[in-house]
């Protein structure tokens, strides 16, 4: 008789108990934090149907490649989840009932087909907490408020580094970026921090932009911009004036709840999802230690009124 060699599915990992009680300290930490700023626990279904996780309300065209499909015996199509937003969204477009503003928080399994490194696995636990029913940048604000405050509790220094959706695609629309292309250039900023600017100008190229485009968007690149900035496009771009006054607006915010030191703004940030229609952060530890950011969001405003077919915003 043959002996079965063990072994895990690539990209999956057992957590042996001196692990797990370390994840599950964490766990509560987080939790309790959670439910401090009213936020409310919710489980949500592991599998979904592929339909949802690939609307175009969803996560885009980059996150459909890593979906793990399946069918079961009654031949319908079925998708694990990537992330715990959609099936969110999903959840208060199927319960209208509920009261607004509603807060809470979830934390489960998701899995995502791609590339295996260093802290990225395909089968990982991911904590989420989401707002609905708050159309100021206040949600945002406490959300920051409150993640500080979560791991200032698990004795971890961070900095969070935020920007706008709009900013960036008001500024490309003026740059004639075509419109078909904004999500495309979108992405190629946000690597900004991560590759030399010869090989993101050349990226850029290869998107068959116009020299004139390209030109600006250098411009841009080595203007080390601030908020400010973007003040001067306001009257040129109607998603540039929405997105300076929504981060003026968190700014004020940050600093009335005294933490604009550890909130930065990053006119190159981005967030992978086309699913971001505002607001965007990502987590960072102040020391440096894990170069990548260690968690992240954003507003995504058109999810949930276009999966129950409105253009009402949440």
């Amino acid at each position: 008789m043959k002996k079965m060699d063990y072994q895990n599915v690539k990209g999956t990992q057992d957590y042996l108990p001196a692990q797990e009680v370390v994840r599950r300290n964490i766990r509560r930490t987080l939790e309790d934090t959670f439910m401090l700023y009213g936020c409310k626990p919710l489980e949500t279904p592991i599998l979904n149907y592929t339909e949802l996780m690939a609307s175009k309300y969803a996560g885009g065209a980059e996150i459909l490649k890593e979906i793990y499909t399946l069918t079961d015996r009654g031949e319908r199509d079925l998708a694990l989840r990537y992330d715990l937003t959609i099936p969110f969204a999903k959840v208060i477009a199927m319960n209208p009932q509920l009261s607004m503003p509603f807060k809470r928080y979830e934390i489960g399994k998701v899995f995502r087909d791609g590339p295996i490194k260093a802290g990225r696995f395909r089968e990982f636990t991911q904590c989420d907490v989401d707002v609905v029913g708050i159309e100021s940048q206040s949600a945002e604000a406490e959300l920051m408020v409150m993640t500080i405050d979560a791991f200032n509790k698990l004795n971890i220094e961070m900095l969070i580094q935020f920007n706008n959706r709009k900013l960036l695609a008001g500024l490309l629309q003026y740059f004639k970026v075509p419109q078909l292309k904004i999500n495309s250039v979108i992405l190629i900023l946000d690597k900004m921090e991560k590759i030399d600017q010869v090989t993101l100008l050349k990226e850029l190229e290869e998107q068959n932009l116009s020299p004139s485009t390209i030109e600006l968007i250098k411009q841009f690149l080595n203007a080390n911009p601030t908020i400010t900035y973007f003040e001067k496009y306001r009257e040129e771009n109607e998603l540039i004036k929405q997105g300076y006054e929504e981060l003026i607006e968190l700014q004020d915010y940050l600093q009335v709840l005294n933490v604009g030191e550890s909130c930065v703004f990053n006119p190159f940030l981005a967030r992978g999802l086309e699913i971001y229609t505002g607001s965007i952060y990502e987590l960072f530890l102040k020391d440096g230690a894990i170069k990548s950011s260690i968690g992240g969001g954003g507003r995504y405003d058109n999810a949930i009124g276009g999966l129950i077919g409105s253009e009402e915003k949440f």
